[in-house]
């Protein structure tokens, strides 16, 4: 399993938090939001998933991945 932390913007309640919480799950991804920092923490098998593919549907759900 990989491990990345991801700076986002957009994340301004506690549904967004659960919004990009349930998006990394529907990859087979298990992530941690944390408002107050702004930060995702991602895990993935990284022969089943991408990290690219994990920040297009971050950015599909209406965030914007500033780093990793």
């Amino acid at each position: 399993m990989k491990k990345a932390a991801l700076q986002i913007e957009g994340m301004s309640c506690e549904l967004c938090v659960m919004s990009i919480e349930s998006a990394l799950r529907e990859l087979g991804s298990k992530g941690s939001a944390d408002l107050a920092s702004g930060t995702v923490t991602v895990e993935y098998d990284e022969s089943q998933q991408s990290l690219e593919k994990i920040k297009e549907e971050i950015e599909e759900h209406g965030y914007k991945v500033l780093q990793s």
